[in-house]
């Protein structure tokens, strides 16, 4: 019986479809948990002072591999031992944020896969455009705090003045300051609005989401989660995929693999989900050619 740690900034209901890719994962290679595998749960809820309190109880409990979701319980991972692996499911870039020395030879006990690949904020904002032509003014709801919010805050700046649109920056880094947050949006006369990557958001993805609606205002997200909740778009790296491949590297290392061997592997799947029923709302005729690109339109 092998003992894996689960750990997770978000809630279990925010994580669950992903979790299920992952044990999924696992039953293919032959991991079935409760028979030759057992799986240690800690949920955050957004809340990430807690992060290094669940490691340190995932270690005390001599797990064999920890599996992180994103940057951030990562990092809190990868600080507290340099002995036990850890496998990112969908970090941001574990490069940029000290995770590994590279992504080919990751050098370290960190290895996995990341969600950053090439150009996915400039294409976010042009498919927003596409579909609500009128948008000029963003409102970027983002936390600084966060590695992977930073990196994608500089990689926004470039496509957005090419598009025509003045970015609104507003720091938040807990749900309390949701409200504060939609305030500054109405204040600004903001015309769309988009939620950086941040754990924050994801627990607050029903929110941001009625209140786009309420006040008419297009908006895009990264995971498809938001536009289930009410929100126009998402586009992004297919997350369940990444965490059923995350369960490969497991598997490798149960068997012997060191993770610094196993390089870290980028997104493969992409998806865009389309909410017409939203679009319908704001107004708004989404043109044929995006239509037909979407993976998932709800009706």
């Amino acid at each position: 019986m092998r003992l894996i740690g689960l750990l997770s900034p978000f809630s279990r209901p925010d994580t669950e479809a992903w979790h299920q890719a992952f044990r999924n994962g696992l039953r293919d290679l032959g991991w079935v948990e409760g028979a030759n595998l057992k799986i240690e749960y800690r949920y955050a809820d957004g809340r990430e002072e807690n992060l290094p309190g669940m490691v340190a109880e995932l270690l005390a409990l001599k797990v064999d591999v920890i599996v992180v979701a994103v940057a951030t319980d990562a990092v809190a991972a990868a600080k507290a031992t340099k002995t036990v692996p850890i496998v990112m499911a969908s970090a941001g870039d574990p490069v940029a944020t000290g995770l590994v020395a590279s992504l080919a030879r990751p050098g370290g006990n960190v290895t996995g896969l990341t969600q950053i690949s090439t150009d996915l904020t400039g294409k976010r904002l042009e498919l927003l455009k596409e579909v609500a032509p009128g948008v000029s003014h963003l409102a970027l709801l983002w936390n600084p705090a966060d590695p992977t919010a930073v990196l994608t805050w500089r990689e926004i700046q470039a496509p957005a003045r090419q598009l025509g649109i003045d970015l609104h920056p507003i720091e938040m880094a807990t749900a309390s300051q949701f409200g504060a947050a939609f305030a500054s949006v109405i204040g600004a006369h903001d015309n769309a609005i988009t939620a950086l990557p941040a754990p924050v958001f994801v627990i607050g993805e029903k929110r941001i989401a009625d209140f786009a609606a309420e006040n008419r205002l297009p908006s895009m997200f990264h995971l498809p989660e938001f536009v289930h909740a009410g929100g126009l778009m998402s586009y992004g790296p297919d997350r369940a995929d990444l965490f059923r491949r995350a369960a490969t590297y497991v598997d490798k290392i149960l068997k012997g693999a060191k993770p610094a061997d196993l390089p870290v592997e980028q997104p493969t799947k992409f998806q865009f989900v389309l909410n017409l029923k939203a679009a319908k709302a704001l107004g708004l005729t989404v043109p044929q050619l995006v239509l037909a690109r979407a993976d998932e339109v709800i009706e």
